[in-house]
């Protein structure tokens, strides 16, 4: 029917937004609670996606498959493969901070990218993986209210997190790290614990992507798409609160699409590659965000303090 075709396109939309949402809640665990600067996020994207797409295909000679289980169990494999890959990494990188930490995370993330790319056996190399079904063939529409599931339960496990001593002493560790070690908090402990849970959020992102557009391939999982959106999406929804990251996921989606339509108005002459200018006007976005709103549109706050008014 005609409404439908016409309805397609939303659920398209906010069915990528739900998977960026759930994205950035878990760069939201590592960055805006503990102050861990992960640029490898594409890498646990990647995990995530051709970990469920393996166990949920059936038989293939291109790839490693056959296993055709059913979706709960490809999400629930791509969480659990990556908790030892992110502890591995976690360990590797444990006394680096901000900048070092920065390279060293995007490199990992690229050497993740380039294995799967050319370990042909296992990921079908630049061919990708297709037929990765979606449950029960809902169609957009029901796909999205899976994911909105995945979205509200991942958003009140982070929340109670954020909430609980462990959000507490992870916050301690952002604002102040010695002191908090002062304190007696085992600091190093905290921050792997950290950097492994928002590493698996991510992960889950990358499953709920695989069964949403039924192919990937290394060039779904580049930096731009897997890492720069997202780590906008976050500065621009606010750092450290979670209903900023799920607004910033939803406005800088509609933002990414605005600029494609932009993009295609434009002469090739006058901006060269679509894909530099529709990055360039998100770089004016998010220098307009920092200017106005240096803590994004719904800022963190700040703990009530005992003997505060209201």
């Amino acid at each position: 029917m005609e409404w439908l075709s016409l309805l397609s396109y939303p659920l398209f939309f906010l069915n990528l937004v739900g998977i960026y949402a759930v994205l950035v809640l878990g760069l939201n665990m590592q960055w805006g609670m503990t102050g861990q600067f992960n640029i490898g996020i594409a890498g646990f994207f990647a995990v995530g996606a051709y970990t469920s797409a393996i166990l949920t295909t059936g038989p293939s000679d291109n790839w490693l498959g056959g296993f055709d289980l059913p979706f709960l169990a490809g999400i629930a494999g791509a969480v659990i493969v990556t908790i030892p890959i992110a502890w591995v990494i976690g360990r590797i990188t444990a006394r680096l901070r901000t900048d070092y930490l920065a390279i060293a995370t995007i490199g990992i993330a690229e050497i993740i990218r380039l294995f799967f790319l050319n370990e042909g056996w296992l990921s079908n190399g630049t061919r990708g993986i297709p037929g990765i079904d979606a449950p029960f063939d809902v169609g957009n529409a029901g796909y999205l209210l899976i994911v909105a599931v995945f979205v509200a339960g991942t958003y009140l496990l982070v929340e109670i997190a954020r909430r609980s001593p462990w959000g507490r002493v992870l916050r301690a560790i952002r604002d102040n790290e010695a002191a908090t070690a002062a304190a007696g908090k085992d600091v190093a402990r905290f921050r792997l614990e950290a950097f492994v849970v928002g590493s698996c959020i991510m992960a889950l992102g990358g499953g709920l992507y695989a069964h949403f557009v039924g192919f990937i391939s290394p060039e779904a999982f580049r930096p731009l798409y897997g890492t720069f959106l997202v780590w906008v999406m976050l500065i621009a929804g606010g750092s450290g609160n979670n209903r900023g990251a799920l607004l910033g996921a939803l406005v800088v989606w509609i933002i990414w699409s605005s600029t494609e339509v932009l993009a295609d108005l434009m002469p090739t002459a006058l901006i060269g590659s679509e894909s530099a200018f529709r990055i360039f006007l998100i770089g004016v976005l998010l220098q307009i965000i920092l200017v106005s709103r240096p803590q994004g549109l719904l800022p963190e706050k700040r703990p009530r303090m005992p003997g505060e008014g209201r």
